[in-house]
């Protein structure tokens, strides 16, 4: 949930409002844990590598501690880290899985895309309050 400090913060005139934003992630949280949970299935029955698992646990471990680094801590750069990790390994996660599954890659692409929009506002608004 946005706070006072985040409102108060310079952003892109393009910056989508938190309505938007909590929309979007609405959307896309189902599609992500079908997939987390797909990887963990086929992960431990030694259907597929074990570094899949390993690269979206890292996502989902960087999805989720991204609102306490940039609302709790109050922490841009840090946030911008985070965010670059998620971006990666969604990449990453992509690429390993799709020998394995096009459907799993198929239902990254639209967390891919809001992601790499995500990235370019948090580099965008750490950049405009260095």
């Amino acid at each position: 949930m946005p706070s006072l400090w985040y409102e108060m913060l310079v952003k892109p005139s393009w910056t989508p409002s938190g309505e938007t934003i909590g929309l979007i992630w609405t959307i896309l949280y189902p599609i992500i844990i079908f997939c987390f949970v797909w990887v963990c299935l086929k992960a431990f029955k030694g259907q597929i590598p074990m570094v899949i698992f390993w690269v979206f646990l890292v996502n989902a471990i960087a999805n989720i501690i991204f609102t306490p680094i940039q609302f709790g801590l109050q922490n841009l750069p840090l946030a911008a880290v985070d965010i670059l990790v998620v971006l990666g390994t969604i990449i990453t996660g992509m690429i390993l899985v799709f020998p394995y599954s096009k459907l799993v890659f198929a239902l990254q692409i639209p967390y891919l895309v809001w992601v790499s929009i995500a990235t370019f506002l948090q580099l965008s608004i750490t950049w405009m309050n260095r």
